[in-house]
Formats: C-alpha cells, structure tokens, sequence
C-alpha cells in the first residue's frame, strides 16, 4: 500500500522543487526522488502527525535554549551542521524541530547562517539576525550565539516581569466585571417585580440600575456587537499609523503607567544599541534597530532622528540633547562613553540599572493599582446595592 509524500527537492541545477510522490515508505521515496537526480531536503508524509492541523506554538524561552545550546557545541569546536542535527536529534516540539531541520539543510548546501535565519522572520527577528551576520563576518560565532541568548534571556525576564506585575490588577478588573454583570443580570431582575407591584415612585438611581439591567437582558446582543465594534475598531486602529502613535502616545503618558512604560521602552532601546554596538554592528543600523525594538512610535521616531543627525557628522549625545523622551542623565552617560570610547559597554550598564528601576516602578505602580481598583470595585458594587435598597427602605417606612 503506498502513500502520499510531500517533498522539497533541488534539481542538478540547484532550483528549488516542491511537490509530491506516492511510495510505500519514506526510504522509497527518497530513492525516487534520487534516481531522477534531485538532492532531497525534505520529505514527509501527507496527513501524518508530523504536519498537524494546528502546529505546536514555539516559545521564546525554546528559541533562547536552543541558542544557548548552539552556542556551547559551536564554542567547543562542533561544525554548526553538526551542531544543529544534534539539537534536532534531541527537540521535542515538533514544529521547532522542523525549523532546525529547515535550518540545517541550508547551511549544508552552503547558504550563510544569518540568511538562512531570515528566511524565519517570527522566530528571530532582526536583531537575531544582524548580530549573527557580524560574527559570521568576524569568526564569532559561538561567542555571539552565548551573547544573544543573555541578551534574549534579558528581554524575556524584562517582559516577564511587567506580565507578572499587571496580573493582580487584570483579574481585580475581570472579577469586578463578573459581579456588576452578575448583579444587573441575575439579582437586579429579581427585585424588578416587586418594585413594580408595590407601585412606589423610586429613586433615581434605582431607576438607572433597572433600566441598564433591561437593556442587558432583552439587548444582550446588541452589547455583544458593541464590545466587538470597540475591540475590533482598537485594533485595527493600533494598525494604521495615527491609531498607533496615538495609542503609544497614551501609554506614556498617562499617570502612574506612563514613567513605567517610558522606562521598560528605554531600557529595552539601550540594551539593543549596546549590543549591537558591542557586536561590531555599523552606529546606523544599530540605531535603527534601537528604534524598532523599542516598541514604541515615538521612540522609534527619535531614534530615526538620532541617526539622521549622526550621518550629517553629530555624536549620539548631541542628538539626544534636550529631547523630552530621554533623561538629561543618561544623555550625560552616552556622553561619557563616547568621550572614553567605550559606549558599548556604558550603554549595557544603563541598561541594567533601568532594569532595576523597571522593577521598583512596577512594585510602585503595583502597590497604588491595587488599592485603587478595591475601591473600584467596592463603589461600583456598592452603588447597585444601594439602588436595591433604597426602595425596601421606602417600602418599610411607615404610612
């Protein structure tokens, strides 16, 4: 009985070939395809386990283990094929396993390291790529593989850090929305015919709750509409360059938030320039990449500005000067590593002493939330309760 196999393949020519085969086995099929002279890259069966419906999701923390990995074997003297088939030889996740071998393929036919990472733009960015194009260049491989998994260790702890503090705070904000909803939906209706029967004039806020417990009710779908027009208009307003700057432009400014996320932007900005600096990266490639990590419009904006300024001849520092998005101190700091040429390594140590105050800021900002959204939460609660027992209140009161 045969089966269906799905190959890639490069004719004597070298050009790229896809298609499929019917053979009893994988070893069948591959003999096929070499009878007729082609170099067999990949091959799988259709419909096997091994190209599921819905693939297995790779993770930032497997990406940065299997650079630390690769970075190890390489540094000891292990061929980077080599290297790579030994980690696709141990991979568990199907789908990163798949990537290795796609990867490993490539650099046996000869193609460079860094474009074969390109050709994976979700799983290493350009950063990833850039700083392996400079080692290839120098020889560095194995140093700037260990360098990269720190540097993503470092971005993966940082994000890490600002998800664990926005937790508590996220699910004061769902529990409060479960109960307003539970309340208006399902205790509210039970005191409606009562009001009503009892034919008493009742208070206004009553009256409010009563009425936005109806439309609930009889209107649900039109809140569900609603909710989906907001979310799907916030998102594809985050996509157009207005919605963007507008909403980066929100997150850094408002209170309590905004110093926060201004120090999480800057900090991830600094660490990028500083090792791609340190890396042997060109000042303007690194500069721009600062900008496109920062995730930020604004920031991005200044970097591209900086670089303009650092083409027509300026210094870093002198770009920066008196820009409100970046603390006159740090431009001090910059200043003083160009001066002594050693910018690389004062940028990575503004980078760490931001991480710091990335996490004291977090504990702060944390701190106030918390109380803030209890209060919330018990004005809103309080306010249906109270426009539920205001009326008992004037049905108990004597005639």
């Amino acid at each position: 009985m045969t089966a269906a196999y799905a190959y890639q393949v490069r004719d004597p020519r070298g050009k790229l070939l896809e298609g499929t085969v019917d053979a009893v086995n994988a070893d069948d099929a591959a003999q096929q395809l070499r009878r007729e002279g082609f170099q067999v890259l990949e091959l799988k069966q259709q419909g096997s386990a091994d190209d599921p419906l819905f693939p297995r999701r790779i993770t930032r923390a497997e990406i940065i283990y299997m650079t630390n990995q690769l970075a190890v074997m390489v540094d000891t003297g292990i061929a980077l094929s080599t290297a790579l088939q030994g980690i696709i030889s141990q991979e568990q996740n199907p789908s990163l396993k798949k990537v290795l071998q796609q990867l490993s393929n490539a650099v046996e036919q000869g193609d460079d390291f860094s474009a074969a990472l390109a050709e994976h733009p979700r799983l290493f960015d350009r950063t990833f790529v850039s700083l392996i194009k400079a080692s290839e260049a120098t020889g560095t491989l194995g140093a700037m593989l260990e360098r990269i998994a720190q540097y993503l260790r470092k971005e993966l702890e940082s994000r890490a850090k600002v998800r664990a503090a926005m937790a508590y705070p996220t699910i004061m904000l769902v529990l409060a929305t479960g109960v307003t909803i539970f309340l208006l939906t399902f205790v509210m209706p039970k005191f409606t015919p009562m009001f009503a029967s009892k034919g008493t004039n009742l208070p206004a806020p009553t009256k409010v709750m009563m009425a936005v417990s109806d439309t609930m009710l009889h209107y649900w779908w039109g809140w569900l509409i609603a909710i989906a027009a907001a979310i799907g208009g916030f998102i594809y307003g985050r996509r157009t360059d207005y919605g963007r700057q507008l909403w980066d432009s929100v997150k850094i400014t408002l209170p309590l938030i905004g110093p926060m996320t201004r120090k999480v932007v800057i900090s991830r900005s600094v660490r990028t320039l500083g090792t791609m600096l340190g890396s042997g990266i060109p000042t303007l490639d690194a500069l721009k990449l600062a900008g496109e990590v920062s995730g930020n419009w604004h920031y991005e904006k200044m970097w591209q500005d900086v670089g303009r300024q650092v083409t027509e001849g300026r210094q870093i520092c002198e770009a920066l000067q008196g820009h409100r998005l970046f603390p006159p101190m740090l431009v001090q700091m910059i200043s003083a590593g160009e001066q002594s040429g050693k910018l690389a390594q004062v940028l990575q140590r503004v980078s760490n002493y931001y991480e710091q105050e990335v996490e004291t800021s977090l504990k702060a900002v944390t701190s106030v939330i918390e109380p803030i959204m209890i209060t919330v939460m018990g004005a809103v609660v309080g306010t249906i309760g109270l426009a539920l027992l205001l009326p008992i209140f004037s049905l108990s009161k004597p005639t």
